[in-house]
């Protein structure tokens, strides 16, 4: 199998590209190299027969058609992905997450690959007090982010629906590992735990949220891609629900840094209040998470200690330019 991964110097696309490679499939992987793709994520993969790397944006039909010949299968991770820079200018996901879908999709029709799997988020469901969100429940998101991967969402059930294409979509809930951008949660407070700075908690810091450890989600996007059907949906969630205080506190019990570094900043505007998924329908095909919230956040946090090198140059620049529109005036 020949896989076309998007995005595949980001987070959750770098952790998809390896597991392929492990488990024999040879990949393909299309990368804009924005500032949350990193190719230091794939470098231990890079000199394997059965990788090529293609920088490109999938919102530009060359370069799509170019990476996706003879590929059997797309697995579509890339995006613009942080909610907090979604308001402060939501253009950029518009052109990514929808416009780009909907390339990747017509250039694997043209292609004739043989499965599309569009990888989602449990946002486009929006909040829920009480309960879990199961696939067909209503869309509601709240967000621009949330509402650009809707869209996205949306390109890939019509193209099914029109053109009979065989795609799949898969939901899945907050994902944390090494590697991940020190703009979400968990790395930015783990990396500001060991350099003593304050950590921004949004807030009562009570919005809920279901964790998954990186491997899990990838497992559960390959199960989706090997035996789901076509035209379906299926949530990815770790079951681990637990508040972003919650969150915090570990974090300060992990890394040792001063509880006095919490500071409760004003509340994003829009924030949803508590993610869960019933991931039943997952299950059903043969997949659970195999990692505890407490061992994978323990594992995640002696990465981020030891590897230094990977998260500290990053900090500057742009980072600190975007740091300081966010948190600069709250």
């Amino acid at each position: 199998m020949k896989i076309l991964v998007t995005g595949g110097c980001g987070f959750i696309g770098s952790a998809f590209v390896r597991m392929a490679l492990a488990r024999g499939a040879e990949v393909v992987n299309l990368d804009k190299l924005t500032y949350a793709g990193n190719p230091a994520n794939v470098a231990d993969v890079a000199g394997n027969p059965g990788y090529a790397f293609v920088h490109g944006d999938i919102a530009d039909p060359d370069a799509v058609a170019g990476a996706i010949a003879g590929c059997d299968v797309v697995v579509n991770f890339a995006a613009e992905s942080h909610v907090d820079r979604s308001i402060l200018d939501p253009r950029e996901f518009i052109r990514t997450d929808v416009e780009g879908t909907a390339t990747l999709l017509a250039a694997a029709r043209d292609a004739g690959v043989a499965r599309f799997v569009q990888v989602s988020t449990d946002e486009v469901y929006g909040s829920i007090h009480d309960g879990s969100f199961r696939e067909t429940d209503p869309l509601r998101p709240s967000s621009p982010y949330s509402a650009s991967k809707a869209g996205g969402d949306m390109q890939v059930l019509a193209w099914h629906h029109t053109y009979g294409m065989d795609a799949v979509i898969t939901r899945g809930s907050n994902t944390f590992g090494p590697r991940q951008y020190p703009e979400k949660l968990i790395p930015l407070f783990v990396t500001n735990a060991f350099e003593g700075l304050e950590l921004p908690v949004y807030g009562d810091g009570m919005q809920v949220r279901d964790w998954i450890f990186v491997d899990d989600h990838c497992a559960g996007i390959w199960t989706a891609m090997r035996d789901g059907v076509a035209g379906e949906v299926y949530n990815v969630g770790g079951g681990h629900e637990l508040p972003n205080i919650a969150i915090t506190r570990r974090v300060i019990e992990l890394t040792g840094c001063d509880p006095a570094l919490v500071r409760h900043v004003t509340d994003r505007p829009g924030h949803d209040r508590r993610y869960s998924l019933d991931t039943t329908k997952l299950r059903g095909l043969g997949w659970t998470p195999a990692r505890s919230f407490d061992e994978a956040l323990g594992e995640t946090v002696g990465w981020y200690r030891d590897r230094r090198d990977w998260w500290e140059p990053i900090k500057s620049g742009e980072y600190r330019a975007y740091y300081e529109a966010q948190y600069g005036g709250r």
